[in-house]
């Protein structure tokens, strides 16, 4: 995962970034007060300026590595992993699990070269989505909230489009990536495992929230035991699918800053 020498400079940034800063306001709240934020990355924080634009660079990919991009073109696969998406996109093809993730490295350096040429073509293919900063801003200076990343990306995929769309100086605990597992709800164990190290504290899965914004994230949170805000700025799902998973909370977006403060604090 640490194949990338700016992600493996942006995460130790990162880690001494908490040591220095987040880590003293943290330990001024009782550890049961904190609240750890697991954010998804598309359809949340960003997306695509164009529907599909994800597989303009995951469909090279796929044929590069392993000669075929199956049933890609086809699918749904908003809230999934990438290595999820792979395995599904395969599995007619004849490939395993296990032969996927012998490829993983060859699969994390063909994918960046794709997102690369992708995000390098002149135009801005990724776009901010409204009132993510301005709450990213809030929870950051707020000594209650700690922010990772949880996604289905890749780890140099996510890092590269929060760098993209300058959110990277947001995220001040280790995450977990679509490179780790087929199965995003491993995902929020893995962080948890992570942030309980970096800050030493025996947190409990009821004190992380997933904030995302398809049915795969309420199921992970659920799987793992966290609290859930899900945010109705996915390209896929609509209200009543969402709120068929009984989130916790669900925002229809994050323009009111105060509803959106308001929502965590009751979380």
């Amino acid at each position: 995962m640490k194949d990338d020498n700016n992600v493996t400079r942006m995460a130790a940034e990162g880690a001494e970034g908490l040591t220095r800063e987040s880590a003293s306001s943290a330990f001024r709240l009782p550890p049961s007060s904190l609240r750890i934020l697991l954010w998804d990355i598309d359809g949340t924080l960003m997306r695509t300026k164009r529907v599909g634009g994800f597989k303009d660079y995951t469909i090279p990919m796929l044929e590069e590595v392993f000669g075929t991009a199956g049933q890609l073109p086809q699918m749904k696969v908003s809230g999934m992993t990438d290595l999820q998406i792979v395995g599904e996109a395969l599995k007619l093809e004849g490939f395993t699990h296990e032969e996927i993730r012998r490829r993983v490295p060859a699969l994390r350096e063909s994918y960046m070269k794709a997102m690369h040429k992708f995000a390098s073509n002149g135009e801005e293919v990724f776009e901010l989505l409204p009132g993510v900063r301005e709450v990213l801003e809030a929870v950051s200076a707020h000594p209650r909230y700690h922010s990772a990343l949880v996604t289905g990306n890749i780890e140099p995929a996510a890092y590269l489009k929060m760098s993209a769309v300058g959110l990277s100086e947001f995220f001040d605990l280790p995450g977990a990536f679509g490179d780790e597992s087929h199965d995003r709800r491993d995902l929020p164990t893995l962080a948890a495992d992570r942030i309980r190290e970096t800050l030493q504290m025996d947190l409990a899965p009821a004190q992380f929230i997933v904030i995302g914004d398809t049915t795969n994230d309420i199921d992970c949170a659920k799987h793992f035991g966290a609290r859930t805000l899900i945010v109705g700025t996915g390209r896929f799902y609509s209200r009543d699918e969402l709120l068929a998973h009984n989130p916790d909370a669900l925002l229809p977006d994050f323009t009111d800053l105060k509803l959106t403060m308001d929502t965590l604090a009751g979380l």
